[in-house]
């Protein structure tokens, strides 16, 4: 359960900085938010490391691997950025949700992990819901912005199961620390020749989106080497909530009815495998 509640912690955290991701796409390029979020958050990063005394062997790591992810992480930051310029965050949300099925699908094809077809079907349901939110006609999916949030969940999903491959070699700090200071070096190198001035009145934004990232990166990172990705995975659908809620917030948009019907198929296939783990955890220890 610690995993399960380090993933809602994350989900939560990662809202917060999505909305200040939106707020900062509608000025700054793509790449640029990407850079501010891993340079934003990195000497905070660094800070944690240090608390930890995990700088020793910071050297002793997977590289191949670590590069990996780091380029991963900055196609997902991206992506997610450029998308959420053109759909609200209920929409690219929903969307999303398309990685926990694909991280499921890879922990059974490269982590091994057993997903029995109560859970299976499950995810399915979730998955059913999406494309309800998508709209039947497939319209609200084949758009620029649509696309590039998929592009997102699939580079997100492969950076999972790396994590968790990583997590059988590589300390914990050690993933944040390299996967925050390549992101920065990569994503920066990227948006220097278009980079846009920040103004002074954006500085609250940074803030926010250096502690919440920060704060959500050291949580999944959490969740994904403490438990089975297949288990932990289908818990990102809270984002959903917190998606609707903060439009609503800011921009004052609400979910139309095929949102709404998606967001109830989600939330009801969500609610069946948080039942259907406690009994697994409850019948493997009585």
């Amino acid at each position: 359960m610690h995993s399960i509640y380090a993933m809602l912690v994350a989900v939560f955290m990662f809202a917060l900085m999505d909305t200040a991701m939106k707020l900062l796409s509608a000025r700054y390029p793509a790449i640029q938010v990407a850079a501010l979020r891993s340079l934003s958050s990195l000497p905070l990063v660094a800070a944690y490391v240090a608390w930890r005394g995990a700088f020793k062997g910071i050297f002793q790591v997977r590289w191949s691997m670590q590069v990996l992810r780091a380029v991963l992480g900055i196609l997902m930051l991206a992506t997610f950025a450029f998308g959420l310029k053109k759909l609200t965050l209920a929409e690219a949300y929903s969307i999303f949700f398309i990685a926990p099925a694909l991280i499921t699908a890879m922990s059974v094809l490269f982590l091994k992990e057993r997903v029995n077809p109560a859970r299976w079907t499950a995810i399915g349901v979730g998955l059913c819901g999406v494309l309800v939110v998508l709209r039947p006609s497939g319209a609200g999916f084949l758009t620029i912005g649509g696309l590039a949030i998929l592009a997102s969940a699939a580079c997100y999903a492969v950076s999972a199961i790396t994590a968790r491959i990583l997590a059988r070699t590589d300390r914990s700090e050690h993933l944040v620390f390299w996967l925050m200071l390549m992101m920065a070096i990569g994503a920066s190198a990227m948006a220097a020749p278009n980079w846009v001035a920040m103004g002074m009145a954006d500085l609250p934004l940074l803030c926010g989106l250096a502690l919440s990232g920060f704060i959500g990166q050291l949580a999944i990172t959490e969740a994904f080497t403490k438990g089975e990705a297949s288990s932990v995975a289908p818990f990102e659908y809270s984002a959903l909530a917190w998606g609707v809620g903060l439009d609503w917030l800011l921009w004052r948009a609400l979910p139309d009815g095929f949102t709404l019907l998606g967001a109830a198929i989600i939330i009801g296939s969500g609610l069946y495998l948080i039942r259907h783990e406690k009994e697994h955890v409850e019948s493997e220890h009585p």
